[in-house]
């Protein structure tokens, strides 16, 4: 039986210009700081988290859980996705869809 996916409340968007989107979302848009490290900040907004990572820009990318990030990678590219980038430290995965959208395969969270 196929792994189902399921979606978080997680979109992440990565820029260039960190410190000031870091303050836009903070100050002049008010979302509450709910995750900071290094690289990458965490907003509540209501309906979902937004996580502002410091790198190169990059569209919204939107995240479905598995419980198996490599047999969803495998399936997604059967089914004509592409590997945008991935880390198997994490693990984790970006894809784009056929349709042009890009999203991230996470693990689901076994507690």
């Amino acid at each position: 039986m196929a792994a189902a996916f399921r979606s978080s409340r997680d979109v992440i968007i990565r820029t260039n210009d960190w410190a000031g989107a870091t303050q836009f979302y903070a100050s002049t848009m008010g979302f509450a700081v709910v995750h900071r490290s290094e690289k990458m900040v965490g907003f509540e907004t209501g309906a979902f988290r937004l996580y502002v990572e410091k790198g190169e820009g990059h569209a919204p990318v939107f995240e479905c859980l598995v419980p198996d990030v490599q047999a969803a990678k495998e399936r997604l590219v059967a089914a004509g996705c592409a590997v945008v980038e991935e880390d198997a430290s994490v693990p984790r995965c970006y894809m784009r869809d056929p349709y042009g959208i890009t999203f991230n395969i996470g693990l689901t969270d076994s507690g």
